[in-house]
């Protein structure tokens, strides 16, 4: 390049940056609304109307859309899914349990009738098998209620309207609109979640929503939450304060997501959020037919593939630490030993951190791990009732409330299951984004559970 189109070029960027300084960051948006205005204005002078009509699209979104009542009215309606699915689950995957564990017993004797040895059914039985009925059990009926109800908000034509009282919010992070629908693809999976994260156009924001989705509780993660909130409210079961301790929980995870979407626009993906036109599509007459055919197939049974593949190997692993003994102790007892000083900084202790750690290729097997660790069964255990539950973990191993609390912490903020981490980097092609997406949120749950369980020490709360 000669010397003078080069002083050219830098002459012209610099009329660039002056350009760029005049223009109004809300450009897009006052181009766009005054090109709605000039629309209305001309079709209210050409367009008569023979009777008043009523629009019903008008009077929904005057009260789903406002500053008054969108977010309750979003929130309320975020619970009763919640409550479906909870409440609608429970059945269902009862009764996949005893078929699936019934299942283990005919093949428990068929390995005695072959005269195999014992190994080999602790293998493959107790540890291959149990684990993907564990996984299937539990997974499948919340994700078969949740996805139809989710599909079936955005068939009718409500999703837009979240993304419209969310958009300010998630700009004002650094973030886009559009990971507030995400976000919500993620209370039913993550890596559901991140494959949602294909909407948003800007490689930045994406990856942004990429990072976070996980900072909201998936079904794997909500049976784990309620029972802990169970225990803090005493044992006394399902409550309205047990309620309200997940919901205080979920507000907080979208608040951490909100914090560190605004953290990574700053520091890690720097850049300006984009805007975007949201014209808000009338309310529809879902078609349920498509939407079970595709929250089934497109959504579910796709996640669920991944989460066997991951599952299979994870219940080798399980069994082979939980049996294989050096001394009088078990490998997993070993490890738990020498991570409980770190727990204890967290307000949990080595037992728990294993079972997060043996837990990674899905979170609905967290529990069961920690309680055969306690128990010492050498296979994944559960137990019938939170009294049972109680007595294990307050009685026997000395939890107080601020174990309990830590541990819902951790669970909601931690890294995301293999299957998600597996999805971030399909849709990323890289390992240093999917290496982040575990290290973030990790980082955070650490930071978050050693200064909840500092200020209780501190204070002598416990």
């Amino acid at each position: 390049m000669s010397l003078a189109s080069a002083a050219k070029l830098e002459d012209l960027l610099k009329e660039v940056e002056v350009i760029r300084g005049q223009v109004p960051v809300d450009l897009n948006d006052r181009i766009v609304s005054s090109i709605y205005d000039r629309a209305e204005s001309i079709a209210h002078k050409v367009v008569k109307k023979e009777k008043p009509v009523f629009d019903w699209d008008a009077r929904l979104d005057d009260i789903l859309t406002s500053r008054l009542f969108g977010f309750p009215s979003m929130i309320l309606l975020l619970a009763l899914v919640f409550f479906i699915t909870v409440t609608g689950a429970n059945y269902p995957s009862g009764i996949l349990a005893g078929l699936f564990f019934r299942g283990q017993e005919m093949l428990t004797g068929l390995c005695l009738w072959l005269n195999t040895p014992a190994w080999v059914n602790g293998l493959l039985v107790e540890g291959v098998y149990r684990c993907l009925a564990w996984v299937v059990s539990v997974m499948l009926p919340p994700m078969a209620i949740f996805f139809p109800c989710f599909t079936l908000l955005e068939d009718m034509g409500y999703l837009p309207r979240v993304a419209f009282n969310l958009d300010n919010i998630f700009k004002r992070a650094g973030a886009h609109g559009k990971q507030s629908l995400t976000m919500s693809m993620g209370f039913g999976c993550n890596a559901a979640g991140i494959i949602a994260c294909r909407i948003i156009e800007s490689p930045r924001e994406r990856l942004i929503a990429m990072l976070t989705n996980s900072f909201v509780p998936c079904n794997g993660r909500f049976p784990l939450l309620i029972t802990l909130a169970g225990l803090l409210v005493l044992g006394s079961g399902p409550s309205l304060g047990a309620t309200m301790i997940v919901v205080g929980m979920v507000v907080f995870g979208i608040m951490i997501t909100l914090a560190v979407s605004w953290l990574l626009s700053r520091t890690l993906l720097k850049g300006v959020p984009s805007s975007f036109t949201l014209e808000l599509p009338p309310y529809r007459k879902p078609q349920v037919g498509k939407i079970i055919v595709r929250s089934l197939l497109d959504r579910t049974m796709f996640v669920l593939g991944r989460a066997v593949c991951v599952a299979a190997p994870a219940g080798v692993v399980i069994w082979v630490l939980a049996n294989l003994r050096v001394g009088e102790m078990s490998l997993l007892a070993h490890a738990a030993g020498w991570l409980n000083p770190f727990g204890q900084l967290l307000g949990l202790d080595g037992f728990i951190l294993m079972a997060f750690l043996l837990g990674l290729p899905a979170n609905e097997i967290v529990l069961p791990i920690l309680i055969m660790s306690y128990l010492s069964t050498g296979s994944m255990t559960g137990l019938d009732s939170l009294e049972a539950l109680h007595r294990l973990f307050v009685t026997g191993h000395g939890w107080t409330w601020l174990t309990a609390l830590c541990m819902m912490l951790f669970s909601l903020l931690h890294y995301p299951c293999a299957t998600t981490l597996w999805t971030v980097y399909k849709e990323s092609g890289s390992l240093k984004w999917t290496a982040l997406a575990a290290l973030i949120p990790l980082c955070t749950a650490c930071a978050v559970c050693s200064l909840v369980a500092g200020t209780a020490r501190l204070l002598g709360l416990v």
